[in-house]
């Protein structure tokens, strides 16, 4: 008789299909398998992108995207639920919907809405949905600053201006930094409660593909494996950044991080 392990956590990605494999599901899939959980992914949207930059992208049928997550939400003990390209109104309202049929999963919603080579993912009128709509529903949000500027409609803010003008609508929001060229990068994550904390990291050369999916489902991991949110935050941040340490480049553009070690398959 098959002696039965105790199964990993699972976690509920919606998230786009990125052909490069350096973003969006593969990415929180190899992020998630390195936090000992289990990705369950649901495709919202398809792009085509490499390393270099993103060139169009479909965002799928609302009713095909639903079915996906009720499948694994019947199916699944899903312990938190992980957010990134979303690409149009409707997703937005799909995803709303969503979750507030399972107001008891945490979301960790990652704003996707420009790829790393600068091409947009989404328009404006999303960042201002997914403000108004979606973090309200989220535990916390994980902008990079230009991100967080899109969503708090402040072209030159401050990541403190950008957290000041969001936190009404999350309860947490972790900006990233690194789109400047300080030699050290502060991460900065804003609580409701009035906590904030400072996350400080070495600069490392180049630019990479997938990094804000990766931590968004490292993240996820932390908290879907039982972790609190500051020390969840701070474990995100490590691997991430280790990840980039270790990032190739197997293209002409980004480089990819390094998720997985090189004897995971061994």
């Amino acid at each position: 008789m098959k002696t039965l392990l105790p199964f990993r956590p699972v976690v509920l990605c919606l998230s786009g299909h990125d052909p490069s494999g350096g973003a969006g599901l593969q990415a929180d899939i190899e992020a998630l398998i390195a936090q000992g959980c289990h990705a369950a992914p649901t495709v919202t949207a398809l792009t085509v992108q490499n390393t270099v930059d993103v060139s169009d992208f479909r965002v799928l049928d609302r009713d095909w995207v639903m079915a996906q997550a009720n499948a694994v939400l019947t199916d699944m003990p899903v312990s938190a639920v992980k957010l990134g390209m979303l690409g149009n109104l409707a997703m937005v309202d799909t995803v709303v919907e969503l979750m507030q049929a399972h107001p008891e999963l945490p979301l960790i919603c990652d704003p996707v809405l420009r790829a790393g080579g600068g091409g947009s993912l989404g328009k404006d009128d999303v960042a201002f949905a997914m403000r108004e709509k979606l973090l309200p529903l989220a535990l916390i949000a994980t902008p990079n600053l230009p991100e967080a500027r899109l969503l708090a409609e402040l072209p030159d803010g401050s990541a403190d201006e950008c957290a000041a003008k969001l936190l009404p609508y999350c309860r947490n929001v972790l900006i990233t930094g690194g789109h400047g060229e300080e030699r050290e990068i502060h991460n900065r994550l804003y609580c409701r409660s009035g906590e904030e904390h400072t996350f400080i990291c070495q600069r490392l050369p180049g630019s990479y593909h997938g990094s804000g999916c990766t931590l968004a489902s490292a993240l996820a991991g932390r908290l879907a494996l039982g972790e609190e949110l500051v020390s969840a935050v701070k474990s995100a941040l490590d691997y991430t950044w280790r990840t980039l340490r270790d990032a190739e480049q197997p293209g002409l553009g980004q480089y990819v991080p390094r998720r997985l070690p090189l004897d995971f398959c061994s």
